[in-house]
């Protein structure tokens, strides 16, 4: 973070204050998230739309980061926020669902830097076992999945859940799904029971078409318009900003990812996370660094 600042020429508790904002608002936030992780034989993937103000997509960023004895991480980010989603070399990745809930344990790690601390982990396991002993200080859903599945990790200021796959799969949306005793949460985006209903039925007539996903039939999931404008392929509203700004599907035994800009059913550009290889990234056919 302090590197961010001195690069950006900005307060260092400027950056401080972007990377723990859920903490600051107490879990006040209402962006809209779906999110899956799918392991089916040897394939692993891992898959999410994120939903926020439309206003944010031009503070939309792609990170590569090195560290020495780490992961390269790369990963799409908001301006200034050093952990979000995305993936490392080690083929570890992570999704993130808000959740509204009050509370805040200052002892533990802020939410986007718990993304941060997934992704510099060398397997899923490692990622879950460091987040369980220094615990997450907000409210919010972290999915990390490598090359052999996918466990959820539902935080509260008080505790964290673990969501195991069934059937090989963890979805998500933006509630919480077990109780945490004490923690109160305000389900401010109603569409949520809607949208995680939605997505387990999604999977499971996929799965009954073809019980071996492709990165791009998980991707073809998170089109869906159903309920629409509050789908899982979110659009705005007169009463809202939020929509769908990007959508990224990741293939965790290839160690790549494709992300969409936009609503993934009518994307505005396309990229590739590709971690493993340390030179390129490739934009709509085109290389850049």
């Amino acid at each position: 973070m302090k590197g961010v600042a001195e690069g950006a020429d900005v307060e260092f508790d400027s950056i401080l204050a972007m990377n723990v904002r859920t903490e600051i608002a107490y879990g006040l936030f209402s962006d809209g998230c779906t999110a899956l992780s799918w392991k089916a034989g040897d394939a692993s993937f891992l898959a999410q739309n994120w939903d926020w103000q439309h206003e944010q997509m031009e503070n939309l960023i792609l990170i590569r980061i090195r560290q020495p004895s780490k992961p390269l991480i790369h990963m799409i980010t908001e301006a200034g926020i050093i952990g979000k989603i995305g993936l490392n070399s080690a083929g570890v990745g992570v999704c993130l669902n808000a959740i509204r809930a009050r509370g805040v344990d200052f002892k533990k790690l802020p939410c986007h830097l718990s993304l941060r601390a997934s992704l510099e982990s060398s397997s899923r396991n490692e990622a879950v076992s460091t987040l369980m002993k220094v615990g997450v200080a907000s409210a919010c859903h972290l999915l990390i999945a490598d090359a052999t599945g996918g466990m959820g990790l539902e935080c509260s200021s008080q505790d964290i859940c673990r969501l195991a796959m069934g059937n090989g799969m963890v979805l998500h949306t933006n509630h919480f799904l077990v109780e945490h005793a004490g923690v109160q949460e305000k389900m401010q985006l109603k569409d949520s029971p809607f949208r995680l209903q939605r997505i387990r039925d999604l999977v499971i007539a996929a799965e009954t078409e073809d019980p071996v996903p492709t990165a791009a039939s998980i991707g073809k999931l998170l089109e869906d318009e159903m309920n629409y404008p509050t789908a899982i392929c979110r659009a705005e509203t007169e009463d809202s900003s939020v929509t769908t700004l990007f959508s990224i599907d990741m293939d965790l035994t290839k160690k790549t990812a494709r992300i969409r800009l936009g609503r993934p059913s009518a994307p505005e550009n396309t990229l590739f996370l590709c971690p493993k290889d340390s030179e390129s990234l490739h934009i709509n056919g085109h290389s850049s660094d």
